[in-house]
């Protein structure tokens, strides 16, 4: 499982956060350790100066009742016995291990402090002196809120710069998107309008340099598209000639008549192969269906050639694709099967969830292809080995593969361990719908 994230966007905000949260974190140690520190150690040294003042004159650890009302009533630091002390708030006072450690470094012994809040903050002390008194100090202008301003700042100002970055990052990679988008569309074989430059000078050359390519791809694919079609204009009309002289040739010549139509029939159909392979571009309508009715559709049409195909239905969501270039892929594959193989014929419908694929395959009982050879086969022109026969163009993959690209899915042929080809087109789910 991975978590962290991986686009760019993802890693630059994650960035930021990690860098104002250090940023953050550093400076409130900074402030602790040269502010507040220091702050808490002058406060402890006026507190033991203080005390110290309380137990000048001070024998046997005694002070004369008169004496502790005046200073009590001049500075407001009272020196009670416990009990009394426990009275008067000491009970609720917490207890502070670190200050009274500072306490009896600075009273040169064993001092305890605690401290109780209320209208103004209490310090109770008990001095290494006299250890059955408590000498309470009341201190004003400290207060627990003191710091939440400063946490509130620094929240803010992280918030406000990760929203920032994030804003900065959107903006940055808005055009990249669309660049994204615009790569997938060219890949299908469609041709969007040019993308609009803006952004940082470097996106903006990309995307220049991205419309001109695609104006350059576009013409090409039109020359080609001119060309293939003259080219079948003039290659038909004459094979037309030669269809109509054959058929005013003697009888006595009626194994040559049947040779000529036999080879126009060939010529014909690899010159469909041909446009097809060159016009098919995927811009049918791509709608969510059933892959189990378009197989099935395909398998009762390959059915007449007399040959067993088996395909049990699974229970799948509804995937769009252009069901017109669904069949054609499965049709093909079947031939294959059917024109290499003489057993049976399977195919087999699974979903894997994990990787969010809908996967066909058509498994054949023949004597497969060398592994050597399977990759080449997806080339146009390229034709198998003996094994697999010699006939055709070399098309029928290759406009297996352009049909599947366009969908965004990918073919895989390979060799089973028992013996023949398995051809497995794999589907993407994005987009899926449960049936009902």
């Amino acid at each position: 499982m991975r978590i962290l994230p991986r686009s760019a966007f993802g890693q630059t905000v994650l960035l930021i956060g990690f860098l104002l949260l250090i940023n953050q974190v550093v400076s409130y140690i900074s402030i602790a350790l040269y502010i507040i520190e220091p702050s808490q150690k002058q406060i402890n040294e006026l507190l033991a100066k203080q005390v110290r003042v309380v137990f000048i004159d001070i024998r046997g650890a005694e002070i004369s009742p008169l004496m502790a009302r005046e200073f009590h009533h001049q500075t407001g630091i009272g020196v009670y016995r416990e009990q009394e002390a426990l009275q008067l708030g000491l009970k609720e006072a917490i207890y502070y291990p670190f200050r009274s450690a500072q306490m009896s470094e600075l009273l040169g012994g064993p001092a305890e402090v605690r401290i109780s809040q209320g209208d103004e903050y209490l310090f109770w002390i008990r001095p290494p002196q006299a250890p059955h008194l408590w000498v309470k100090i009341p201190l004003t202008g400290l207060d627990n809120g003191n710091f939440s301003p400063l946490i509130f700042f620094l929240v803010i100002i992280g918030s406000l710069s990760v929203a920032g970055g994030w804003l900065f990052v959107r903006q940055l990679n808005r055009p990249l998107k669309a660049l994204q988008q615009a790569a997938e569309q060219v890949g299908r074989g469609e041709f969007p309008e040019p993308l609009k430059e803006e952004g940082t000078s470097e996106i903006v050359s990309v995307t220049r340099a991205f419309n001109h390519m695609s104006k350059g791809i576009k013409q090409l694919e039109d020359d080609r598209n001119l060309l293939m079609a003259g080219i079948s204009h003039d290659l038909r009309t004459p094979l037309t000639r030669i269809r109509l002289a054959a058929e005013m040739m003697s009888a006595d010549e009626d194994y040559l008549k049947a040779g000529i139509e036999h080879d126009i029939d060939d010529m014909n159909s690899i010159i469909d192969q041909f446009i097809d392979f060159i016009r098919y571009d995927g811009k049918g309508k791509f709608e969510p269906a059933d892959i189990n009715r378009v197989i099935q559709d395909v398998v009762e049409t390959e059915k007449k050639s007399g040959r067993a195909i088996h395909f049990t239905p699974v229970p799948c969501p509804l995937i769009p694709f252009h069901t017109v270039g669904i069949k054609r892929v499965l049709a093909n594959l079947i031939q294959n099967a059917l024109r290499y193989t003489d057993d049976d014929i399977e195919i087999v419908l699974t979903i894997d969830e994990q990787q969010a694929l809908l996967c066909f395959s058509v498994i054949d009982k023949g004597a497969g292809i060398p592994e050597a050879e399977i990759e080449r086969l997806f080339q146009p022109f390229t034709q198998g080995d003996s094994a697999r026969g010699t006939e055709g163009s070399g098309l029928g993959l290759a406009i297996i593969k352009k049909i599947i690209d366009i969908h965004g899915g990918s073919i895989m042929l390979s060799n089973r361990e028992q013996g023949g080809l398995q051809a497995k087109v794999c589907l993407p789910l994005k987009g899926c719908k449960k049936q009902k």
